[in-house]
């Protein structure tokens, strides 16, 4: 929980490692997970470091494991996942895995080479098998358009060119004479096409004939089905067969020899079916063969997977290293959180014994004035709060994290906006199946990006489901109805008194229009959790709520920033900046608290001192208004709330109109002096330096990391900050203008939570009086049906729209009230986030 509210105290390290055992002690602390390496070699080309090689042989091995993976797809094999996760096998193991994807490489490309020859063959013996049996009924309709031409048969194209063309061709013309013919399979969607082109080429000196192949075939390359036809031309002439031959070619149809008399085709066709059979049974066997090695590949290939990467990681990381001058000795340097430096040093140790070398590995602490980076410790339930804080900007170094907050107060002002017993009932539920089923969807990847983000966000969505039904009940609102669990304060009223019948509400006519004045009241104490659930009935019910939900937003919304505002303390205090709790924090806490904080205890003090029968209650904002415009005046008699209203409302407009100079003047001009005094010790010399008391202008000092006996110095260029009153002043009054604004601007951002809540409200009663309120008016079998029937819509439209929808839109309302509203107080989530060399995280990234 100390690491929730601020960051792990982190040290910068030197490591020395020898040659032979760097490789298993980088594998150790792979596996650990807590050590960030920096990288020694910035201007050293990626392809001139020390390990390249390794690299790109751990690239040469993902690139085969990548192909072999494409296969198993390819063939719809699933891939086992043992959830095995084996160590970082040893240098010498990288030849053996080597040359095992090397054989399994050619193995498989062989194997597909071989497959593809044979379906190559198979598809042409099938396109054989159809030209031969429709070929016989072109040939007779080839004889039959010859037998017309022969008689003068004019609906068939003219013979005059074709009479003409022959005549150029130097051949001599004859009716009857002997036809010539090529056959072969060609594309569907080219048919028109390649007709015209003939037609057109050949001038009509052809006869085409095709006919569809009622089954597919499917593309020996691709395995894609096709539609394809098989077709025949006659012509006469050596000239039109040449050129038929290239418009074929050009076309890509593909040619086969067909016999010209009936008897050679049916032996042609009986050897083609037989060929056929043969070359079934060897694809059938070469596909199994195929199968059964791609299935013993997909039982390895996530081990393999993880087994590459780990070994890539380690010489990746490796290359960040330096050499020392005996080239004997690795020498790195790495962030890592204090508390683990006891377990990083027995991570050494063990990869030191591993690999067998004599000589130990050395850590030692370094020195350093650079800022180090954030690291906030987690578990499954705080990481999804976490990230929330981290999306809007990281913390910087030991800053007070807003998470540890945030795990309370998200879900509380979601639930503000949202609340809905049911609605939240059905969300608690919700992030409860996901919950319990964890371990299963942790591994799953058929969700998508969305499904990832909901389950990562599933202890948020119970915590507001949860909180949502607390705000339900304080509602007194379950799907736009109300539950009388304690009794109406109306129960007993009488008749009499009013003009209407508390005990016969539910004889009135659903036309009926009931005004309730709360002066009616029977009973002395009124509804003792909540809202009394008499206000469904009324329909001055939104009148009602909406006061007390605008109040309700103003009092959590002043509290919460008061609150940021008290956390900037911690921060003031952590990092010794006393100038800052003077000059910033009173200021600050006294500004908000004299205006905003006031009217909170004005809008408690009205709740008790006032009740609904005083017709004459002053008006908070009215007050609040005339607090600053009639500013020394006496205070009108329907606008005072208690005595010694005027002196106490000047006192405090004096405080917070003078905490402004205070946060504008004191602070730079503080600095100034400062500065002239260190000037006038040191002449010739104008720098500002933190002296650990005051603080820096920009708010935080990293310069002090705790370390032992065993720190070295990290030698590094200092440079030299020189003071500049006229920057730091601009920075105060662009800080103070800021926050003076945003004061005013945040307390009313937080009305947000009062006009979600009634949106939220009004929509799940439309909902319900205009959908599920139609079936409840129907009796009978058919009013039956139509409940069944309309709640099915009405539950769904629930889900959409106020669970989804609406649920999106608060959440996405309290992130900005978080972001915003609270963190601006004392969060400057400008740090650096701890990225550890973990084996954990580089797996996670790559699926």
């Amino acid at each position: 929980m100390t690491s929730m509210f601020r960051s792990e105290e982190m040290t910068l390290c030197q490591l020395f490692l020898q040659s032979e055992s760097a490789y298993a002690c980088v594998s150790e602390l792979g596996e650990l997970g807590v050590v960030e390496f920096r990288d020694l070699n910035p201007d050293v080309n990626a392809f001139q470091r020390k390990f390249v090689n390794e690299v790109r042989r751990c690239d040469e091995m993902e690139r085969k494991l990548r192909f072999m993976q494409k296969e198993i797809d390819k063939a719809e094999i699933p891939i086992v996942d043992n959830m095995e996760n084996p160590e970082a096998p040893h240098p010498r193991e990288m030849i053996d895995l080597e040359a095992q994807f090397e054989q399994l490489e050619n193995e498989m490309k062989d194997s597909n080479s071989n497959y593809e020859a044979l379906q190559r063959s198979f598809l042409e013996l099938t396109e054989l098998k159809h030209i031969l049996k429709k070929t016989q009924t072109f040939f007779e309709e080839a004889e039959q358009h010859v037998l017309q031409e022969h008689i003068g048969d004019t609906s068939q194209p003219s013979n005059a060119e074709e009479l003409a063309l022959l005549g150029e061709n130097d051949q001599t013309p004859h009716i009857g004479g002997r036809l010539g013919f090529v056959a072969g399979v060609i594309l569907r969607e080219r048919i028109p096409s390649f007709e015209r082109l003939l037609w057109r080429a050949c001038r009509g000196n052809v006869f085409f004939k095709y006919a569809e192949i009622e089954t597919q075939l499917h593309d020996p390359v691709t395995g894609d089905p096709t539609n394809k036809c098989v077709f025949i031309v006659f012509f006469q002439g050596e000239q039109l067969k040449i050129r038929v031959k290239k418009i074929c070619e050009g076309f890509r149809a593909t040619l086969y020899p067909c016999p010209e008399t009936p008897a050679e085709r049916r032996e042609m066709a009986i050897g083609v079916m037989t060929r056929i059979e043969d070359l079934q049974s060897v694809i059938n066997q070469t596909q199994e063969h195929r199968h059964r090695l791609l299935q013993t590949i997909a039982k390895n290939i996530s081990v393999w997977f993880i087994k590459v990467r780990k070994i890539k990681a380690i010489y990746h990381t490796m290359n960040m290293f330096n050499l020392d001058v005996t080239q004997k000795c690795l020498i790195a340097e790495c962030w890592a959180p204090v508390a683990d430096l006891d377990t990083i040093q027995s991570s050494l140790r063990r990869g030191t014994e591993s690999s067998g070398a004599s000589v130990p590995s050395i850590l030692n602490r370094m020195t350093t004035k650079q800022s180090p980076p954030t690291f906030n410790r987690t578990n499954k339930f705080t990481h999804g709060f976490q990230a929330i804080v981290d999306a809007y900007g990281v913390a910087d170094y030991q800053e007070v994290n807003p998470a540890l907050y945030t795990i309370i107060t998200f879900p509380f002002l979601f639930s503000v906006m949202f609340g809905d017993f049911g609605h939240g009932t059905i969300m608690m539920f919700f992030a409860a199946w996901l919950i319990w089923n964890e371990k299963k969807f942790a591994i799953w990847k058929g969700g998508g990006e969305m499904f990832d983000t909901v389950f990562h966000g599933r202890y948020i969505i119970f915590l507001m489901g949860i909180f949502s039904i607390y705000s339900g009940f304080l509602y007194n609102d379950i799907f736009s109805k109300s539950m009388n669990i304690f009794g109406s304060g109306w129960v007993e009223l009488n008749s009499n008194k009013s003009d209407y019948d508390i005990s016969k509400l539910h004889h009135y006519p659903e036309s009926a229009t009931i005004m309730f004045n709360p002066n009616d009241t029977a009973r002395a104490t009124p509804y003792y959790f909540g809202v009394d659930p008499i206000w469904q009935l009324a329909t001055n019910k939104l009148t009602f709520t909406n006061s007390l939900k605008m109040k309700l937003s103003i009092v959590f919304g002043v509290t919460h920033m008061m609150f940021g505002v008290v956390l900037s303390l911690f921060n003031h205090i952590h990092f010794k900046q006393r100038i800052n709790i003077w000059c910033e924090f009173i200021p600050q806490l006294l500004f908000i608290g004299c205006i905003f904080g006031y009217l909170v205890i004005l809008i408690f003090y009205k709740w008790v001192a006032y009740s609904i029968k005083d017709e004459n209650a002053p008006s908070l904002l009215l007050g609040l208004i005339g607090m600053f415009l009639d500013f020394g005046k006496e205070i009108k008699e329907e606008e005072l709330v208690y005595a010694g209203q005027k002196n106490v409302q000047t006192f405090l407009v004096l405080v917070a109109v003078l905490s402004v100079p205070w946060m504008l003047l004191v602070k730079p001009f503080y600095l100034r002096h400062q500065n002239k005094q260190k000037v006038q010790k040191r002449p010739g010399f104008s720098r500002f330096v933190d002296d650990g008391i005051n603080g820096d202008p920009e708010g935080i000092n990293h310069s002090e990391i705790v370390h032992n006996e065993d720190t070295v110095l990290h030698r590094e260029e200092e440079e030299e900050e020189v003071f500049d009153f006229g920057e730091v002043f601009i920075h105060q009054a662009i800080h103070t203008i800021e926050y003076c604004l945003g004061c005013i601007s945040n307390t009313a951002s937080y009305l947000r939570l009062w006009a979600l809540s009634l949106a939220h409200a009004q929509l799940s009663e439309v909902l319900w009086s205009m959908v599920f309120h139609i079936a409840l008016k129907m009796s009978g079998v058919v009013g039956a049906v139509a409940v069944f029937v309309i709640f099915s819509a009405w539950a769904v439209l629930t889900v959409a729209i106020l669970l989804v929808m609406e649920g999106l839109s608060a959440f996405l309302h309290t992130l900005r009230l978080h972001w915003v509203e609270f963190n601006s107080k004392f969060y400057h989530g400008a740090g650096n986030k701890f990225q550890p060399f973990s084996f954990k995280v580089i797996l996670a990234d790559d699926l």
